[in-house]
């Protein structure tokens, strides 16, 4: 299993964004459930979203970001993705 964080940037959409994040925090609370996400939220000055996903590898973790309502509603400008190795701490995956 691997750890990834991942930085999402919204749109300058604020209703569309409104409109799926309900479905986005659906999404995210299955996948704290199933173990795959650690910890997820917005930055306080909502310009974006931070995820802790923990998972079999990258290809999984871009099949889930494809499936996110983010994603599909094109509310996700970018991404920004990166491995992490895990040292100190938890955050609720396993």
């Amino acid at each position: 299993m691997v750890w990834f964080t991942v930085e999402t940037t919204y749109g300058e959409d604020r209703d569309k964004l409104a409109e799926s994040r309900p479905r986005h925090r659906a999404y995210l609370q299955a996948l704290v459930e199933q173990g795959k996400v650690g910890a997820a939220g917005p930055w306080v000055d909502d310009s974006a979203g931070f995820a802790i996903y923990h998972v079999e590898d990258r290809a999984e973790l871009d099949k889930l970001l494809d499936e996110d309502p983010y994603t599909i509603d094109g509310v996700a400008a970018s991404r920004r993705i990166n491995e992490w190795k895990l040292v100190l701490g938890s955050v609720g995956a396993g």
